[in-house]
């Protein structure tokens, strides 16, 4: 257990001062939700209005709707930032080294996972705290509530990019896939708007936004912070985080994966 902790602390406080030294990192992750939060929220207001759906017993401004999409938009694109750091740490050797120590290599990935994840929280903390200045609050206790489901989802999306950096030997062509998972994946769920709106307009769209695993994790965001138990949402999130960590351990298995071919 010794060795265990120690490999843990190496990795995870690796993680941490590659944060502190690229501290643009940070300040990037809250322009985008600020940015809608703040200026597209505005637009969109007259659009769409108010809305009364769970877990909200009242009205709602569409400002407060879109703070829980916001939240897993910052977890959604920092797993995608550290699984891009990840390929690079490959180009170098660093990433193969590392997965050539004596300890299981799933072990490994969760520390470098779990890592990442805390920074993305750290982050997601941040961004309500401005969001409360400019008057944009949840329940005191939502604020402790909503942890677990910040943690969960983060490890989730963390491990959806384990995946694609298995499955990407260059550095330039993850940067270009990262678009095509982060931009689907974020408008084709409930961050910007409930699933009742998207089946007005249709109802091919309004199912592939049920299935979308990220809208599970905003709406196990959402039903937290506000003290409520989303059973569906958080089943969603922990299958995808199992079934994306086995292919992720495949993937890095240097005898079985692509790292083999990578090799």
């Amino acid at each position: 257990m010794t060795g265990f902790w120690g490999v843990t602390r190496a990795i995870v406080g690796r993680e941490f001062l590659r944060f502190v030294h690229q501290r643009e990192r940070f300040f990037a992750a809250l322009v985008r939700p600020l940015v809608w939060l703040l200026i597209f929220a505005a637009g969109f207001r007259a659009a769409l209005g108010l809305s009364i759906i769970a877990p909200y017993q009242t009205y709602i401004t569409y400002e407060t709707y879109i703070v829980p999409g916001l939240c897993a938009m910052v977890l959604l694109f920092n797993g995608m930032q550290s699984s891009l750091s990840l390929v690079y740490d490959r180009e170098m050797g660093s990433m193969r080294l590392l997965l050539t120590s004596p300890f299981p290599r799933w072990w490994l990935l969760f520390c470098r996972l779990f890592g990442a994840t805390t920074i993305s929280v750290l982050q997601v903390y941040a961004f309500l705290a401005i969001a409360a200045l400019f008057g944009i609050t949840m329940p005191p206790l939502g604020y402790v509530a909503v942890l677990p489901g910040l943690i969960l989802g983060g490890l989730m999306l963390g491990t959806l990019g384990l995946v694609l950096s298995s499955f990407i030997s260059q550095l330039e062509n993850f940067a270009g896939v990262m678009n095509f998972v982060i931009f689907p994946m974020f408008f084709l769920s409930t961050a910007l708007y409930p699933l009742w709106k998207m089946a007005e307009s249709s109802p091919l769209l309004r199912d592939i936004c049920a299935l979308n695993p990220f809208t599970h994790v905003v709406e196990l965001i959402r039903f937290s912070l506000y003290l409520q138990f989303n059973l569906s949402a958080l089943a969603w999130v922990l299958a995808s985080t199992l079934v994306l960590g086995l292919i992720a351990a495949w993937g890095y298995d240097p005898s079985r994966g692509m790292m083999k071919r990578k090799g």
